[in-house]
């Protein structure tokens, strides 16, 4: 299905099936914590007989581990409840994207946890009503790594132009990221789940050298337009997508610092996004660099 092959499954296949190794487990008695590390070797192994463990020297591994962690190490709920309390400002990233949700993404192309804004509360242990605002962060076009539907995928030069332009490649695994037009169809679903309340464009400036862009709008199925995100893989592959096409700017953004300095018809890009939204944008990135995140009225 297109992961990254690092472990985070099983993990969390672990997890599910409570014979999971938590960061308690090796910062508390490191006996027990030993016991169940056998344990849960002998428990793969038997899954897996080519499966080749070396459980006395890994063990030994982690108990020199585990003494480098622990100063890094907090029970989280009250450290985070305090925090609360004396009014901090708490700043969360979730990772990836709504549609690789294990809940409400495109299953079984999807990460094994909650990167939808209830990740935070889940992850966290804050509650929902602590939450305040919400920002979605978007490119201004749409890229996907692994597989799965994508159904403003562009397989022409265009697509190859975004990935060379956007330096589309893969962080964890350096495979280039497909890429296609700007789905606000999706990002509609996406604004379902996470309520968001405002939102960042960025790499707009990748887009300067476009003729015209299209903007996927709606989803078309069997004749029918639909209101939300398609629940299986097989009916997003089937989707038709609806389009406006708008003209591009032909001209760079890089050096953009106020939204007015953003040609005409960027600004329009942006206030489409809005319009079909209906969520501002507060942010639009035009660069790499710090000061190319500027503002929106």
């Amino acid at each position: 299905i297109g992961t990254t092959k690092k472990g985070i499954g099983p993990t969390y296949s672990s997890k599910a099936t409570r014979n999971g190794l938590r960061v308690s487990d090796l910062v508390g008695d490191f006996h027990k914590f030993s016991e169940k590390y056998k344990h849960l070797v002998e428990h793969y192994t038997h899954m897996f007989p080519d499966l080749k463990v070396d459980v006395m020297g890994e063990i030994e591994k982690y108990k020199h581990l585990r003494e480098r962690i622990r100063p890094m190490v907090r029970e989280t709920v009250s450290y985070m409840h305090t925090q609360i309390t004396e009014n901090k400002r708490i700043l969360v990233e979730c990772a990836q994207s709504t549609i690789l949700d294990i809940d409400f993404g495109l299953y079984p192309f999807v990460t094994s946890s909650n990167c939808s804004v209830g990740g935070v509360c889940t992850g966290l242990g804050i509650p929902p009503h602590v939450v305040g605002d919400v920002f979605g962060v978007i490119k201004a076009y749409l890229t996907r790594v692994g597989a799965g539907g994508f159904p403003t995928e562009l397989k022409d030069d265009k697509g190859k132009l975004l990935q060379e332009r956007g330096a589309e490649y893969g962080v964890t695994t350096g495979r280039p990221r497909r890429c296609g037009w700007l789905d606000l169809a999706m990002l509609k679903y996406s604004n379902m789940v996470n309520g968001f309340t405002g939102l960042a464009v960025t790499k707009l400036d990748i887009l300067d050298v476009f003729e015209e862009i299209k903007v996927g709008v709606a989803y078309i199925l069997d004749g029918q337009k639909l209101n939300t995100f398609p629940a299986s893989d097989d009916d997003v592959q089937r989707v038709e997508v609806e389009y406006v096409t708008l003209p591009g700017w032909k001209v760079s953004t890089e050096t953009a610092r106020k939204f007015s300095d953003l040609p005409p018809n960027a600004q329009q890009y942006i206030r489409t996004i809005e319009s079909h939204i209906g969520v501002p944008v507060k942010w639009v990135g035009v660069g790499k660099d710090r000061d190319s995140i500027i503002p929106c009225s």
